[in-house]
């Protein structure tokens, strides 16, 4: 007969360690030695929870650190939680700020001695 698996402390702390580092479910039974049923049966709260804890105390450092005064951590926190972004805008203009007019490019194929015409130069 087949004994149950029981769930301990540390077996509890270390899948909801690898479902915060993002490890695949079926790694995770396999690293505890259970199937992937008894592994939901007896860890779901802790590989529902392991990502959002996770994500909370990286977030908790980032935080600190920019309310601390470090300016990549201010500059990320601001693109990606205030929508803040760099922009690199170019304008071009003419002489004065008069709107600049690209020069005129005239492609020819061929002798550009021959009639534009289309007068046959053949006699």
């Amino acid at each position: 007969m087949k004994v149950p698996h029981i769930p301990t402390e540390k077996s509890r702390a270390e899948v909801l360690a690898l479902a915060g580092f993002g490890t695949r479910h079926e790694d995770i039974a396999t690293y505890i030695g259970v199937t992937k049923k008894t592994l939901y049966k007896n860890y779901r709260e802790e590989l529902d929870t392991g990502a959002i804890k996770a994500n909370s105390a990286v977030a908790r450092t980032l935080y600190k650190l920019a309310i601390d005064g470090d300016s990549r951590s201010c500059m990320f926190w601001l693109k990606t939680r205030a929508g803040w972004r760099e922009t690199d805008r170019h304008e071009i203009t003419g002489a004065e700020g008069t709107p600049f007019m690209p020069p005129v490019i005239r492609v020819v194929f061929g002798d550009d001695s021959e009639s534009d015409a289309g007068e046959s130069t053949d006699d």
